[in-house]
């Protein structure tokens, strides 16, 4: 079954109903509202709603961000309990979830049709992993980078900067997202392209 973007989106309006999951297995990690964090797979997923392989579970109508290989962050809402893990019911704007959608179906016709997966999407170690990492009020500190993706990096740091705040990891912008231990993640202000991605890349 060949998927297109208007059977994976087939109304308007944002009800989870009118959305149409597709499987697709993708890894990444959630957080909780207390900000534990834990690794987690895609069930079924739509450009509304998420069931989710989780090893703890949130309590219904709980607030959860979600970062998924190849899709990056996703912000929702806890709405069920399954045998696995639990659904999430994702809250964007439209002109995100139509991303989505857009993604998801490339994402279903390349397992449909039998297309090997591509790598590139994942996150990679580089090669030039020593950077500086520069805040707002222009101090720049030595800092490490753990992985990197498409979409945003880790980084190994002496500092944490509050979750939301701007920074420059070399010459690429981003925000901070989450911290862990020894370290933060950054989504970047504007996505690498595909075709100038790999482990040679420099920030």
């Amino acid at each position: 079954m060949v998927y297109s973007h208007t059977l994976l989106n087939e109304r308007s309006d944002d009800t989870a109903d009118h959305y149409q999951r597709v499987k697709i297995n993708l890894f990444g990690r959630y957080m909780l509202e207390d900000r534990r964090e834990f690794p987690c797979q895609t069930i079924e997923i739509s450009p509304a709603d998420i069931s989710l392989s989780a090893p703890v579970r949130g309590s219904l109508g709980d607030k959860i961000v979600i970062y998924l290989d190849q899709l990056g962050r996703l912000e929702g809402t806890i709405t069920h309990s399954t045998d696995k893990g639990f659904i999430v019911r994702t809250k964007h704007q439209t002109h995100k979830i139509d991303r989505i959608a857009d993604k998801l179906t490339w994402l279903a016709n390349r397992q449909a049709l039998g297309m090997p997966e591509d790598r590139r999407h994942e996150r990679i170690i580089p090669t030039h992993k020593r950077s500086k990492l520069t805040l707002l009020d222009g101090t720049e500190l030595p800092m490490k980078i753990i992985d990197i993706s498409l979409s945003g990096a880790a980084i190994e740091a002496d500092i944490q900067p509050t979750i939301g705040t701007h920074v420059i990891v070399g010459t690429t912008h981003g925000s901070v997202v989450r911290h862990f231990n020894g370290g933060f993640a950054i989504e970047f202000s504007y996505p690498f392209e595909t075709a100038t991605f790999n482990k040679d890349i420099q920030l």
